[in-house]
């Protein structure tokens, strides 16, 4: 993070030279608890003109033309961020991330007046708001032309596309990082940064300062969803078979480095499933679901989903009858819903490859690591659910946008096993 000293110091050089590509400065009005100047819609195009560059610095509290330092009253600083957030949300499709400051500039008089700083970074999407695609020219905005924006659709997706899972992500950097999580990829006597790099957890940037992968937010930072807002595993369990707020029993957002979401995922379905057991001729346990193909849903889940998709989230609901896990994302590749079973494609290769590598799994899993890549991991899912269901797991894929798995519970009254015990002590008494 930059220092704030620094920050107030190239701020009043940069106001005394005016606005250019990497700066915008505008004066803001509030009137009632209410921001009525500058209007949202044109905020928003300035903000997505910046991401769709080479990103920018928007600066509220000092009038564009004048370059007086206007500065934003105290008490409404609070409405002036909550202001950016929601048009950063609604006005802009994919939602941008920007990055906030409450700094205090002295105005001519040299009295200090606090200001809104803004960072955007270049984004890997490209932005639209309600002018349309904008781009920054020199100090200005300018709607793009159709073989531009064509050029930048095919130039981000692509960079999505190919190992999406060791870009850099634009504003992180190495500051982020927590030192316990860092600890296990470090061997030898290696320089640390070099052995990240190697790992593709690190990456330079056009300016060569280093910055995190995607996978390095979601293994070595320990909020991952504060620079990547959907890495979340939303758990809710319900006493019933419909997902109605009313029969909520408990709900937890398992937002770690990846890890561990994954076992915080599994421990709530752990917590929350129910454990029947048939006590003659000797107790046996009937648990809802099957441990082993639990756990793997999630490591799937979480490894393969597309971590491109802004918003969406992996769900995990827990019914009385099933456990459902929908992942962001289609299938990758040429992957199908018929030939999971079959056929293995990895669409987060590093993530899976440092998965299998450095992490251990749960012991009750009686597996060595987090994930073995053996092409199982559905296999196992199908087979050992239905073993202990009788009713073979579902999936089913939405418009190439999400991935619904559907464990079926197990119980045993459907199983059937009431009956068997019922029948043995029959014959028994015969």
């Amino acid at each position: 993070m930059i220092n704030t000293t620094e920050l107030v110091r190239e701020l009043i050089y940069q106001i005394r030279l005016g606005e250019d590509s990497a700066y915008e400065f505008k004066a803001i009005t509030l009137e009632r608890n209410k921001v009525t100047q500058p209007h949202r819609d044109s905020i928003a195009d300035e903000l997505t003109a910046f991401a769709n560059s080479s990103g920018g610095i928007l600066v509220l509290g000092v009038n564009d033309k004048t370059r007086v330092v206007e500065g934003i009253a105290r008490d409404d600083v609070d409405t002036v961020e909550l202001w950016l957030t929601n048009l950063t949300q609604q006005l802009i499709d994919p939602p941008l991330p920007i990055e906030t400051r409450l700094l205090e500039i002295p105005n001519q008089q040299g009295e200090a007046k606090p200001v809104v700083w803004v960072r955007v970074h270049k984004s890997l999407f490209v932005h639209r708001s309600p002018v349309g695609y904008s781009h920054r020219v020199g100090s200005s905005k300018r709607i793009m032309s159709a073989e531009l924006l064509a050029r930048l659709f095919q130039q981000r997706s692509m960079a999505r596309l190919i190992r999406f899972d060791e870009q850099l992500l634009p504003g992180s950097s190495r500051e982020a990082i927590d030192p316990e999580l860092k600890a296990r990829f470090l061997r030898g006597d290696l320089p640390e940064t070099l052995q990240l790099k190697k790992l593709y957890l690190l990456r330079e940037d056009e300016n060569h300062q280093l910055c995190l992968t995607v996978t390095g937010v979601l293994l070595l930072t320990r909020r991952p969803a504060d620079l990547i807002s959907s890495a979340i595993v939303q758990c809710v369990a319900y006493s019933g078979t419909e997902r109605n707020a009313e029969y909520q029993v408990d709900a937890q957002d398992c937002d770690g480095p990846v890890d561990e979401q994954i076992q915080q995922a599994f421990n709530f379905v752990k917590r929350n499933m129910r454990v029947e057991a048939v006590k003659r001729p000797g107790r046996i346990d009937i648990p809802q679901f099957d441990l082993g193909a639990v756990y793997e849903a999630v490591v799937n889940a979480v490894a393969h989903r597309d971590y491109a998709m802004h918003g969406a989230r992996i769900r995990l609901h827990l019914f009385s009858d099933r456990l459902e896990i929908s992942t962001p994302g289609g299938l990758p590749n040429s992957l199908t819903v018929d030939s999971m079973d079959a056929n293995s494609i990895s669409r987060n290769e590093t993530l899976v490859n440092l998965l299998s590598r450095y992490y251990p799994a749960d012991p009750s899993t009686r597996r060595q690591n987090m994930i073995e890549r053996r092409g199982e991991g559905v296999p196992t899912i199908i087979t050992a659910s239905e073993r202990l269901s009788l009713r073979r797991p579902l999936y089913q894929q939405t418009d190439n946008i999400e991935l619904k798995l559907t464990i079926y519970a197990a119980s045993r009254a459907r199983n059937g096993l009431v009956a068997q015990f019922a029948e043995d002590e029959d014959h028994a008494d015969d």
